[in-house]
């Protein structure tokens, strides 16, 4: 009924309803929640039932959790009931990943860039010196110039 309630909480309970009711009231008082809590269920069964009744026979099966907007995302659209069998969880992620778009646009980009460096034609660079006349005929670089 209470899923978050650890014996934490359930320690930290009982001595509040001991410090407020007292160690006298307290049996009392558990009992007429008891109650209380058996009423409710008591009552909530018979509409249920009486709402299945009026529904007719085609509702016997029907349960009321199913009308949780959860549950029956869960049960129609994820179980492939009511849209089709071929509808599920994998076919709703696959259709939302982004990832073969991705591939296909990296691919593309490296293709083109091996394309253009392919193209290119660049003389290759060498690190010697020359003994060309054109090269000594420059101005030598002055560091104080700049």
């Amino acid at each position: 009924m209470f899923p978050d309630v650890g014996l934490p909480e359930l320690v930290t309970l009982t001595i509040l309803a001991v410090l407020l009711f007292g160690p006298d009231k307290l049996p009392e008082i558990i009992q007429t929640v008891a109650e209380f809590i058996r009423k409710v269920r008591a009552f909530s069964d018979s509409a249920k039932e009486e709402i299945r009744s009026e529904l007719g026979p085609e509702f016997k099966d029907f349960e009321f959790e199913d009308l949780h907007p959860r549950t029956f995302a869960r049960k129609h659209v994820l179980d492939g009931d009511g849209i089709g069998p071929d509808l599920g969880l994998d076919d709703i992620r696959s259709a939302l990943d982004p990832r073969k778009e991705l591939t296909e646009v990296a691919d593309a980009v490296r293709a083109a860039a091996d394309d253009t460096a392919s193209q290119a034609a660049v003389p290759p660079v060498t690190l010697k010196k020359s003994d060309h006349p054109e090269a000594s005929a420059r101005s030598a670089f002055d560091p104080d110039a700049t």
